[in-house]
């Protein structure tokens, strides 16, 4: 190759950061292979490719093994044959053999044009994977470049992402141009290039938008302990805060409000409610079933279950509409939750005073939630034991299911 090709290698080294020694190798690689294609170099042919140092020319080597008997035409030669080419041959030794065709260079200039171009592309693609690997489960913003078969095209830049229908936030309706925050949810290796999956209906993206929104959640004053989250629906969110002098709850708020609506709006009115976590699973799961007032609450840690109390007037609001709060609080606090009225607490007590003096007793001694939460996709294994007449008592009664009273905090 010439020194004019080496010197552009050495740019593109530079540039784009692809060595010019892989460059190289890969052309070789593709003149060997090009020309046992079509000079039909069939069999054990060793095949090699030389560049002549500053000069044009390529040289095609046929590679032999000395040997004291033949076998194998193609790849040996005897001691006698080799000492037209080496001085003193050996057994085991290497001899190459010139057996470059005309108009190689051609087909030579060809090959490294194509080679190289590949290389760049390719280093480009490795480049954008290694810059969007290390940023799963961040928040990124893009836009709408098309809409195809439900799946959404979002521009990012240096590269299109996509937002699958399933990781849409249902009922969400979108248009070309349109401005989002997603969640980068996977960044996969493919052969056209790397390809990021978003999504909008993903808990951590309610975990991001209030990082972002919130000065001392970034500043790791006030931290989430888990987020449980029916997107499009309803979310919530449990928080603390690591400083005394810091109100948590006021500062996801903000003033008037302004900070969670800002989130509200971004995720098309989903409601939020946000939960003050406690180290005592009993006040935890208590302030998880919010909006509802709580009367009691009993606990099993061996089998991570509790038995919750609720005036009559509150059931509506302590299941939600379809069983939404329940459910939704059992996943926050990684327990499982039966309701109860509290017309049954009496009965309850008199059946179950052993049990819930052990239970109590075990608490206060072993337990706390700090433990990690659960993680998002074993959410729906959990069971939220409602017992069904009660259920059917409230979809029959005029109770409303709306939860009324119930704001976003």
């Amino acid at each position: 190759m010439n020194s004019e090709f080496m010197q552009a290698l050495e740019e593109i080294e530079k540039e784009r950061g692809v060595s010019k020694e892989i460059i190289l190798d890969s052309i070789r690689a593709a003149l060997v292979s090009s020309y046992k294609k079509n000079y039909n170099a069939t069999g054990n042919v060793d095949i090699d490719v030389e560049f002549s140092g500053d000069t044009d020319k390529v040289r095609v080597l046929n590679r032999k093994t000395v040997v004291e008997e033949i076998a194998d035409l193609d790849a040996e030669m005897s001691i006698d044959e080799a000492k037209e080419y080496l001085v003193d041959p050996q057994v085991g030794d290497i001899v190459s053999i010139e057996i470059t065709p005309k108009n190689f260079g051609r087909i030579a200039a060809q090959t490294a044009k194509q080679v190289v171009i590949q290389k760049i592309k390719d280093a480009e693609r490795d480049v954008i994977y290694q810059e969007y690997i290390d940023r799963e489960n961040e928040l990124i913003t893009g836009q709408i470049n098309r809409i195809r078969k439900g799946s959404c095209f979002i521009d990012l830049g240096r590269l299109e992402g996509v937002l699958p229908a399933g990781e849409q936030i249902p009922g969400e309706f979108y248009h070309v141009g349109e401005r989002l925050k997603m969640m980068i949810l996977e960044v996969r290796k493919t052969g056209k290039g790397p390809q990021i999956i978003l999504s909008r209906s993903h808990p951590n993206l309610v975990r991001k938008l209030f990082e972002l929104e919130v000065p001392e959640i970034a500043k790791g004053e006030v931290e989430i302990f888990h987020t449980a989250r029916e997107a499009g629906s309803r979310t919530k969110i449990a928080i603390f805060s690591k400083n005394e002098e810091i109100d948590a709850l006021g500062a996801c708020v903000g003033f008037q409000g302004n900070r969670v609506k800002t989130i509200v709006e971004e995720l098309g009115g989903e409601k939020i409610d946000i939960i003050i976590w406690d180290k005592d699973i009993k006040q935890f799961i208590k302030n998880s079933l919010a909006p509802a007032d709580v009367t009691q609450v009993f606990v099993d840690p061996s089998t991570k279950s509790s038995v919750v109390f609720v005036p009559e007037n509150q059931l509506s609001l302590a299941i939600g509409k379809e069983g939404q709060n329940a459910r939704l609080a059992a996943r926050l606090t990684n327990w499982k939750i039966d309701i109860k009225n509290d017309a049954e607490l009496e009965e309850y007590i008199s059946q179950h005073g052993e049990e819930i003096d052990e239970f109590e007793q075990q608490n206060e001694e072993n337990f706390n939630t700090d433990e990690k939460p659960m993680e998002y996709g074993e959410m729906e294994e959990l069971d939220i034991d409602i017992k069904e007449d009660l259920l059917k008592q409230l979809m029959e009664s005029e109770l409303t299911l709306e939860e009324d009273g119930d704001e976003t905090k």
